[in-house]
């Protein structure tokens, strides 16, 4: 089974070693709502889950931890967050509150991302269902008398974001080379999983790095909307500023589609319903 070939590699991207046994719930602590999901479908009842990074109207980027998140952490008994220096406060929260038999799963070194990597991760189809394999592995090793839930709760989890993929092969099929343009290169993977042409990558780099793009990079991003080159703007409604805002209206002023992405997961969706609904406006936006 699928979940054989994950322990496998478990050893390789978890940073703590479990004990094989379970009292009361297993705390959970996910940096990112998203993750945090994917711990509650996994574990279920056995578990008891904290998300850190939660609102969508917040600029992650500017996020600050607080005494809360720190006990938070100190008191996990697993934490899941992004890496690839999108969430550098959780290495150092987990500095600060040395637990031995606390486990980290890090979705980067699951997926085998690095530092450099656009970090945006969940964004990349397979990354949600691989974490939920590998929290999935590393319950079964605390709380063996719960592994059958597990797997369980894996396969319909598996069952619940296929519909994602199923969809992203048939706009990539019905749409193949679509040339498209964002603020940030928050939707860049799913871009990439669609077959689409990301225009503008330094633009966007700037931007996430939260340093000014050069006169000429600015340039060429409006030409790209003046002439419509670009089909759709993917637009980070996150994380905003006067540039980002003026080339949105710029788009807008010349037809071309702009759809709103956020970092966080949207308060009353689920990872299904957030990601089916950028979908659903890519189709109409290609109609």
């Amino acid at each position: 089974m699928r979940l054989a070939i994950v322990a496998a590699a478990l050893a390789a991207a978890l940073s703590f070693v479990a004990p094989a046994h379970a009292a009361g719930p297993i705390r959970i602590v996910a940096a990112e709502n998203f993750y945090a999901e994917v711990a509650s479908a996994v574990g279920g009842s056995h578990v008891a889950v904290t998300a850190i990074l939660s609102n969508p109207d917040e600029d992650p980027h500017l996020f600050e931890t607080s005494p809360t998140t720190a006990r938070d952490i100190a008191d996990a008994d697993i934490v899941i967050y992004n890496g690839a220096d999108y969430d550098p406060w959780m290495e150092k929260l987990l500095s600060a509150s040395p637990k031995a038999d606390r486990t980290a799963i890090i979705a980067a070194t699951v997926t085998h991302h690095k530092s450099g990597d656009n970090p945006h991760l969940w964004y990349e189809p397979a990354t949600l269902p691989m974490v939920a394999d590998f929290l999935a592995v590393e319950l079964e090793k605390r709380d063996p008398a719960n592994a059958a839930d597990y797997e369980a709760n894996v396969t319909k989890f598996d069952t619940s974001t296929q519909p994602i993929a199923d969809k992203v092969v048939a706009i990539r099929q019905a749409h193949p080379g679509i040339v498209v343009i964002a603020t940030e290169p928050v939707f860049g993977y799913m871009a990439d999983a669609l077959g689409f042409k990301m225009l503008n990558g330094d633009f966007q780099l700037a931007m996430m790095n939260d340093t000014e793009p050069s006169p000429k990079q600015v340039a060429d991003f409006e030409q790209s909307l003046k002439s419509k080159t670009a089909k759709i703007l993917f637009y980070n409604s996150q994380v905003t500023d006067d540039t980002t805002t003026r080339l949105k209206a710029l788009a807008e002023a010349n037809g071309v589609k702009v759809i709103g992405v956020t970092e966080t997961e949207p308060a009353g969706k689920t990872i299904p319903d957030w990601f089916l609904g950028q979908l659903a406006e890519i189709e109409d936006a290609l109609k």
